[in-house]
């Protein structure tokens, strides 16, 4: 997701406010085998019980009290700046292939809902994704194209490959997982869709993958919380707790598993944000994140997302904190 336009200001540092989050920054500064210990440690391994003008404001860096749990893209958050274009931030690796859903697993009972923010051809259908959508509270435009490496690889792209590589490995545990999109269509779901698809299937957890838009030298990833709204259409309560608890296991295995670091430029460095304006999150009756891998706009950081070896490590990362959530 990007935060487009130019005007944005970048957001300010604050001041986390839970140990349990914090670990997960600290532990990504932490070489070798401290790092993915203090992660796992603080978040928990599975099985322990343990863009577009939304995402540009109303962030905020999550409390996420320790204690039990009681903010990209039409839905989303990027910062284009004009950062140059970097050699590392070249064409991608090519994608893995479709597994087939085991038969029997960990997970086996369980639904998952994989949203690929954006697709390949909103730009091609400028009216269709402008026009806009109740999200609950207020309205918003259905969708918006992404953000992209400064090389040019869209969001859209990396987006949908993650989504691939995080069903195969989801499926394999026996999860039956359903798609917003597979570039089945010819432009969207509208955000309002997106959550409906979701509802729609009583997933036990979903999850909108994402890649950031902002200026160069703004590094790392951040999950995205929703936050407690009841208004309109929009009521959020109810998913408030397990959403946390589904984003900080994602965070904290994302961290183990890929090495990158919490977000440097939004989140207070905890790597979790809540937001309150975004209609994935708003109109969800289920838990669900969102997650920004990274910043397309970084070279260092483009060089990890065009990778595809890297792409399989967010994917592995993202899919032990689903299964970590599910299992409980």
């Amino acid at each position: 997701m990007s935060y487009t336009g130019p005007e944005f200001d970048p957001q300010q540092s604050h001041r986390p406010r839970s140990r349990r989050v914090l670990t997960v920054a600290l532990a990504a500064l932490v070489p070798g085998a401290l790092l993915g210990w203090g992660v796992y440690a603080a978040v928990g391994g599975p099985g322990d019980g343990g863009g577009g003008p939304d995402r540009a404001g109303g962030a905020r860096p999550s409390p996420v009290p320790s204690s039990s749990r009681p903010a990209a893209s039409g839905d989303g958050a990027k910062t284009p700046t004009g950062a140059s274009p970097s050699p590392t931030a070249g064409k991608p690796s090519a994608s893995p292939s479709r597994s087939a859903p085991a038969a029997s697993g960990p997970l086996k009972g369980k639904v998952v809902v994989i949203d690929p923010g954006h697709n390949p051809g909103n730009f091609q259908h400028p009216s269709q994704i402008n026009r806009k959508v109740n999200i609950g509270t207020n309205w918003k435009e259905c969708d918006t194209t992404g953000t992209s490496t400064n090389a040019g690889w869209p969001e859209a792209k990396f987006t949908l490959d993650v989504a691939h590589r995080l069903r195969t490995l989801l499926e394999r545990q026996g999860a039956t997982v359903k798609l917003t999109q597979d570039g089945d269509r010819p432009y969207g779901p509208c955000v309002d869709e997106r959550a409906r698809i979701g509802n729609e299937a009583r997933a036990d957890a979903a999850v909108s993958i994402h890649a950031d838009g902002s200026g160069a030298g703004n590094r790392g990833f951040h999950v995205i919380l929703p936050g407690a709204v009841h208004a309109g259409a929009a009521d959020t309560r109810a998913i408030v707790a397990p959403s946390a608890d589904l984003g900080e296991r994602i965070a904290g295995n994302f961290v183990r598993v890929t090495g990158s670091a919490p977000s440097n430029y939004i989140g207070g460095g905890t790597g979790l944000v809540t937001r309150e304006d975004l209609g994935g999150l708003n109109l969800s009756t289920v838990p669900k994140v969102f997650i920004e891998c990274g910043n397309m706009r970084d070279s260092k950081d483009a060089a990890l997302l065009t990778s595809g070896a890297w792409r399989q490590k967010a994917a592995q990362g993202i899919s032990e904190g689903i299964v970590s959530f599910l299992r409980g």
